[in-house]
């Protein structure tokens, strides 16, 4: 398989969640797929993109509509979870390409609900994880949220924050505000 190294595909997921323990026979299933890729030679977010996914063994809760602003409703309207990972394969060619998100939780989401599915995994086997890209280029003692590392890079929180496109747009903005982009190239990453 070719690898391409023009773009990093910045991916953030919203899930669905309670305050406490999934009820009964529901388990937390991705909702959301928000897209950003982001041009190599520039650092350019290239697309804000967001896919809606249609859950099959949960439901949104009244805590999750808060947390994310997505609604039962709209879900239902969503494509299924095996169409959102079609769409990034051929759309954006996340076999090919380096992946990006904030943390483990939304690569961790995707091979759970994947091996679940058994649907096959729509990335390749590189991946970024720009909070702890973040903290090492920081020197941090830990990692910090999405918004703490926005607020020291003074960018704003563009959009609604828990709605995965225009996260995946701020994280986008983080990976390429940090210069790695642009200063090293993927090759080195």
């Amino acid at each position: 398989m070719t690898k391409r190294l023009d773009q990093i595909i910045v991916i953030d997921i919203e899930s669905t969640c309670w305050e406490g323990d999934p009820p009964e026979g529901q388990e937390s299933e991705i909702i959301e797929i928000g897209i950003c890729p982001i041009e190599v030679a520039s650092g350019n977010r290239l697309e804000n993109q967001s896919l809606i996914v249609k859950p099959e063994r949960s439901t949104v809760s009244e805590y999750c509509t808060k947390l994310t602003t997505l609604t039962q409703e709209q879900v239902e309207k969503g494509i299924s979870f095996e169409e959102a990972c079609s769409i990034l394969k051929t759309k954006y060619l996340t076999k090919e390409r380096i992946w990006a998100s904030y943390g483990d939780y939304d690569r961790r989401q995707f091979e759970k609900l994947c091996r679940s599915r058994n649907i096959g995994y729509p990335f390749g086997t590189r991946h970024i994880n720009v909070k702890s890209l973040f903290a090492v280029i920081h020197a941090l003692p830990r990692e910090v949220g999405m918004s703490e590392a926005l607020t020291s890079l003074d960018l704003p929180l563009e959009g609604v924050h828990h709605r995965a496109g225009d996260d995946a747009w701020s994280v986008a903005g983080i990976l390429a505000e940090l210069g790695i982009v642009k200063k090293f190239g993927v090759s080195n990453i």
